[in-house]
């Protein structure tokens, strides 16, 4: 099955005229290894089917006008998965890379990969590689798919490299400031999300975005996410589009 095999799909049903959208949203793809416990099947299996479920909401964000999509696909903790559930999840990852080459060409989304990509294997590094150039030049919806990603490790990344860049001269220390250290993370440029959702009932943040999600609106949804529907994400934009974003002040 193609990572973004392309098919018509239905014009996405009507939302509410001043419904107010966000911009950026994440979502912690959560609950695939309890969705196959449940049937008496491997963890592997339920990864499938949320891959399939990755597919379809993010096309149909897109279709909803999200302009950043960031999707928790593998953290730096993931790696003290059991072996074999590592390895089905490398090999999907390689399957779905080589098939989105062709497969998503025809999508106006931008493909971006954050975290550490040096964790893994050359062949899937090009994949990566080859995956952001062949959709840089789309004008859509930017996705980001954080692989290896964990985000304590991208703000110490980004200390090592403010650091580095103070010793050379390139950084006034005394200038450095919020945007700053925005400046040196994968999301760089981007806009800190709006609204992270995050299914399967859990109410922890689970190392993602850490420093973006400041002021970030969340919505938990008590839902497996191989079960998530695009109900489901019509549902928690208009959650958020009723929620009363302050900053900090009145």
């Amino acid at each position: 099955m193609a990572l973004f095999k392309r098919k018509q799909d239905p014009t996405p049903s009507a939302l509410p005229e001043d419904i107010v959208l966000p911009q950026h949203v994440g979502i912690i793809m959560d609950g695939n290894g309890r969705w196959a416990k449940k049937r008496g099947l491997p963890r592997k299996a339920g990864h499938r089917e949320g891959a399939q479920t990755f597919r379809k909401i993010t096309r149909y964000a897109s279709q909803r006008g999200i302009r950043y999509l960031t999707v928790y696909a593998f953290s730096t903790e993931n790696w003290k998965r059991p072996e074999d559930e590592v390895g089905a999840l490398m090999g999907l990852f390689k399957s779905y890379l080589e098939e989105a080459l062709t497969d998503f060409k025809d999508d106006d989304i931008v493909v971006r990969f954050i975290g550490d990509k040096s964790g893994f294997s050359p062949e899937l590094q090009a994949l990566m590689t080859e995956n952001e150039e062949s959709s840089a030049a789309r004008g859509g919806m930017v996705l980001n798919i954080a692989m290896n990603y964990g985000s304590r490790d991208e703000m110490v990344r980004a200390v090592k490299n403010i650091c580095a860049d103070v010793q050379s001269g390139r950084l006034d220390k005394e200038q450095i400031d919020e945007r700053t250290v925005s400046d040196y993370l994968y999301t760089a440029g981007q806009p800190d999300p709006d609204l992270i959702i995050r299914p399967s009932g859990e109410y922890r943040i689970s190392n993602f975005m850490l420093w973006q999600s400041a002021y970030t609106e969340f919505v938990i949804m008590n839902k497996l996410w191989p079960d998530f529907q695009k109900e489901d994400f019509d549902e928690a934009l208009r959650i958020y589009s009723q929620r009363n974003r302050r900053y900090g002040g009145v």
